[in-house]
């Protein structure tokens, strides 16, 4: 499963609500930081150091890596040479990602920095600029790429970009990480405008744990960071209890469940069969689990794409199997439809394969 972060921005929240925030999602499972010095323009070097020492070693205190978005006019403001990035040691953070180009050898010779920073490239942009780098020779051992976020409602990436850009990124044998946002109307970024902050701009309105799961069953991104803050203490729940990256759906249910129902759709292991129907994925094994279980019928209606179905007793030899719809069927009464998946996550249906394991949320 990819790794999941958090965003910390000093500047708008006191110090123990970050800390707090940190430990949290500590709990839950995260394990990196991203934070900005682009927004810390009106701060001085001392000012910088005093707000990330403390969050830097709450971090590390917690198993978390941390790392901050810079540029070239960050660099300037703070003296910082490329050549010397012994600033970044002395906030203790653990890498520094580049949101502007520096020409390619100048990253390139970032990666050889002493302090053992890692050096995060922009991943957006499928403008040439990260094979520029690989071809200047870098520690490709300190160096990976983080897509942007999008602040501005209809400016987030297209799907078809973003995968072009990991397609070229995967070639050069490079991490990935990507954004997903909080739908916490009181979440914050670096900036005033926040129309929701995410890296897909098809994600801006979707629940947190939908986004997250859409690009775990791409398979694209290494890391996934929330970039608003703070998030629900509920998203973080929910994305903690993903299991290890197994695809996952989360259903209405249309009927009370039998105890054998509640078994075969949340206690048991289900698998896409290899030979796949165009009208549905079928999971067979609970069949010989349950064969001598009773299914009586219920909620026997026409089937619909994403609806959840268990074949009941009516239908002896395929009794207890569990099918999700792709088409649109007429029910012969042999099919009960105990759920369908929720709307709004309908389209990751598209990425489900065969042989692949899935579960169903609660």
């Amino acid at each position: 499963m990819a790794r999941l972060g958090i965003s910390i921005y000093p500047e708008h929240a006191s110090l123990e609500e970050n800390i707090d925030y940190i430990q949290k999602a500590a709990k839950c499972g995260f394990t990196r930081i991203f934070s900005c010095l682009l927004s810390l323009k009106d701060k001085s070097d001392e000012e910088i150091k005093s707000m990330f020492l403390a969050l830097s070693k709450e971090a590390h205190t917690c198993g978390m890596e941390i790392f901050v978005d810079v540029s070239p006019a960050v660099f300037a403001k703070l003296h910082i040479s490329y050549e010397d990035l012994s600033f970044f040691e002395s906030i203790q953070v653990d890498g520094i990602r580049l949101d502007e180009g520096f020409g390619g050898l100048k990253e390139a010779q970032m990666t050889h920095n002493p302090q053992k920073l890692i050096i995060e490239l922009n991943a957006s942009l499928h403008n040439g600029m990260i094979a520029n780098v690989v071809s200047h020779q870098p520690d490709k051992s300190h160096l990976t790429t983080c897509h942007n976020f999008y602040p501005q409602q209809y400016s987030g990436l297209s799907l078809k970009h973003f995968q072009s850009c990991n397609a070229d990124i995967r070639k050069l044998g490079l991490r990935i990480a990507a954004f997903v946002g909080s739908q916490n109307p009181n979440a914050y970024g670096p900036w005033p405008l926040t129309n929701g902050l995410c890296t897909l701009e098809m994600h801006r309105n979707l629940p947190l744990d939908v986004q997250v799961r859409h690009l775990l069953a791409m398979g694209e991104v290494d890391d996934i960071i929330i970039a608003n803050a703070m998030a629900y203490d509920e998203e973080l729940e929910q994305l903690a209890q993903l299991n290890g990256g197994v695809f996952s759906l989360r259903i209405a249910l249309e009927k009370k469940l039998s105890e054998v129902e509640y078994k075969i759709l949340y206690e048991s292991e289900h698998f896409v069969r290899g030979d796949v129907s165009e009208y549905m994925y079928r999971s067979t094994q609970t069949r010989v689990t349950y064969a001598s279980e009773k299914l009586p019928s219920g909620n026997t209606r026409a089937m619909k794409r994403g609806d959840i179905v268990i074949v009941n007793e009516a239908d002896s030899r395929y009794k207890g199997e569990l099918h999700i719809v792709l088409q649109d069927m007429e029910n012969d009464g042999r099919k009960n439809v105990v759920g369908h998946i929720l709307e709004n996550e309908l389209f990751l249906l598209d990425y489900l394969q065969p042989w692949q394991t899935f579960q169903f949320l609660k």
